[in-house]
Order: structure tokens, then sequence, then C-alpha cells
């Protein structure tokens, strides 16, 4: 079961919004690729990893909130090692600086619209702060965003800090795709985009390591190009904006420095552009990468004195980087084809139904 909190304020539904069946995209066609599917497909395949979602929906509003924990752990208190890739710098990742700097992230990361970052921002600092020690006066919250006013009233600031305590309340290893969440106003190439996630299973015997790991991908689609699925070109449904931004989420379990998260956060951009993005002048075009590999969770100051790290030899990361590359491309096609169109002043943004073009 794949579920979300959902906040429905009068509002009329008509039947060209629904008709669509709803699949993932490897119900539609075969997936390249060389490696498998975790058991849900999903970024909470990687151990210790939940997703909660608020979707707000009114006659004016259709925008939300998603939240995304890295690890089971207080994360403030075990920080663990992350980096950021930009592929199109027109966007404003709130966090980013510090993650670049320290090579670490010590909050949850939430996801929503440009306009509703700092109140993102603040229901984060609201579930934080309270759980943080005593003299510690500082924390480096991430949130990321797209502009979702094609369809919503972004202007209205229609999400709260309260919404932000609910998506954290909800959080959990099902993740509902589609228009929900962070994606419920968001569209993608002419289409209703939303959320998206998938995840792969690197081998140890691929990868040289005793275990098996799993990269998991999450996705807030709000871009546009040319449209491509798995090499199959796909007509644009009306002539709109290229502009828009793409937000990439990238999780694992394995044992990968923020150096070499770096480098995988770029191969997410990568499964971005197999999709037909070109990350224009407009977008803001995010991955941000962590490992919650559990013996390399920092600890306090005393007991970190003498610790020692273990990662990945650089020369195993390709296996990581084709992963992460599958990952993100299936999550996107998945945050298409799980949404229901939408309209707004007239012009309507349809579900992407790939059965239309098979």
């Amino acid at each position: 079961m794949r579920w979300g909190i959902i906040i429905l304020l009068s509002v009329s539904w008509g039947n060209k919004y629904n008709m669509k069946k709803l699949k993932r995209i490897r119900e539609w066609t075969t997936i390249p690729g060389n490696f498998q599917p975790g058991a849900y497909n999903s970024i909470t395949d990687v151990p210790g990893v939940t997703v909660g979602q608020v979707t707000i929906k009114t006659n004016d509003a259709r925008t939300g909130v998603t939240i995304i924990s890295p690890t089971a752990d207080d994360i403030f208190l075990h920080p663990i090692p992350a980096a950021v890739a930009v592929g199109n710098g027109f966007g404003k990742l709130v966090g980013a600086l510090q993650v670049e700097e320290l090579g670490e992230i010590e909050s949850l990361i939430g996801l929503t619209n440009t306009l509703s970052v700092a109140a993102v921002l603040q229901g984060l600092i609201n579930y934080h702060v309270p759980k943080m020690p005593e003299g510690r006066n500082s924390i480096n919250i991430v949130v990321g965003e797209t502009n979702d006013s094609r369809l919503n009233d972004i202007r209205g600031c229609h999400v709260t800090p309260k919404h932000v305590a609910k998506a954290i309340a909800a959080l959990s290893k099902d993740v509902e795709e589609g228009s929900v969440g962070a994606g419920a106003g968001t569209t993608c190439f002419g289409f209703k985009g939303g959320i998206g996630t998938a995840s792969r299973i690197i081998p140890g015997a691929v990868s040289g390591e005793e275990n098996d790991y799993i990269v998991g991908t999450l996705v807030q689609s709000n871009y546009g190009g040319n449209l491509s699925v798995y090499g199959k070109n796909i007509p644009k449904p009306q002539i709109v904006s290229q502009d828009g931004s793409c937000m990439i989420v990238i999780l694992t379990n394995a044992p990968i420095s923020p150096l070499q998260l770096k480098r995988v956060a770029k191969r997410g951009l990568i499964g971005m552009t197999n999709t037909g993005s070109y990350m224009s002048h407009g977008s803001g075009d995010f991955a941000i990468a962590a490992s919650n590999y559990e013996k390399n969770r920092h600890v306090g100051k005393t007991a970190k004195q003498g610790c020692s790290y273990y990662f990945l030899d650089n020369s195993q990361l390709n296996p990581f980087f084709e992963a992460t590359a599958e990952a993100v491309q299936e999550a996107l096609y998945n945050s298409l084809t799980m949404a229901y169109g939408a309209e707004k002043n007239g012009i309507f943004y349809p579900g992407f139904n790939f059965a239309e073009y098979l």
C-alpha cells in the first residue's frame, strides 16, 4: 500500500482528470539496465529510510510537502556523509552550502514549492530543535523546491509548519507517487509531473564487497525538454515553457564518502538528462546524495576521537554510478505515469499514459 495525507477542500474533479489507469513505468514496458530494483522499488528500500507526505488540494491550491528521513537514528546527533551536485542552479536548495562544506547532512530533507521553503524550514526547525542537546543552538536544515505555479496558487503560501509536522508523523516505508506531496502541483514535459521513486540493488559480487547494497532515489519532477522513454520520443501534448526544476534525492547504505557521494549525485543528473532534459536556463536542478552506512555515522566529539571510517575504493564506484542513473531515470518516469491530469486557467496538463505511445 502506498499512501500519504491528502487535505481536500471544495474541489470538483472531472472525468478527464481520473480516467487514466495509474501504473508505474515497469508495468508498461521492459526496463533496460544491469541492476534489479529492491523489494519496494523505492527509496525506502534503503534500510532506515522513510518518507512522509502531505498533499494540499483546494479550489486555489495544489501543492504540499514531502519529508525524507535518511536514517532511523536521530540524524542531528548522528550526521551522515552527504554531498550536493548542481545541474543548473536556478533554484533555492536551503542548506546546500554547509552540506558541501562539511560533507554531511544533519536534518530530515524537505521538499515543497518555491514560496513555501520558509514554512518547511520552520516546520523542520520545530521538529529538530526540541530534540537537540542543551547548548546546541544551530542546525543546518535541508529544504529543496520547485515552482509549481502553473497549477498552484503559489503566492498564497498554503503550506504551513503544521503540514510539515503531519508529514513527519506520516513517515513510512510506503511512498505514494504522482500528484502528491511536493509534487501535487508540478508539471513535466507538458504533462502532469509529481513525486517518483525507484531503487537498485548492487550485488556484492559486482561491487567487490561482502554485502549487497541498495541505492534508492526520490524525485520531484517539474522540468521541460523533449521527453524520451527509453529511446522512444514522446510528442509534447502542448507548447509549454521549457523552464522548471527537478529535485533528486539519492540515498544508499553503501560505505561511500562525501567526495564519492558528490560523484554519485552527478550521475543522478545523468538519469534526468536521459529522460530528455537539457536543464534549461530557468531550471533549478539539484541532486543531494547521502550514505547511512552504519559504521560511518558521526557520533559525539568525545566518542568520535580515534574512530576510523570505511569507504569504498574509487575503483568500486562504477556499479553505483550506473545504478543511480538507472534508478533516477525510472523514478522520473514513475512521477509521470503515476500522476493524474490537472488544469489551471484553462490549460490542462494530462497524466502521461504510456499505453498511448506503445
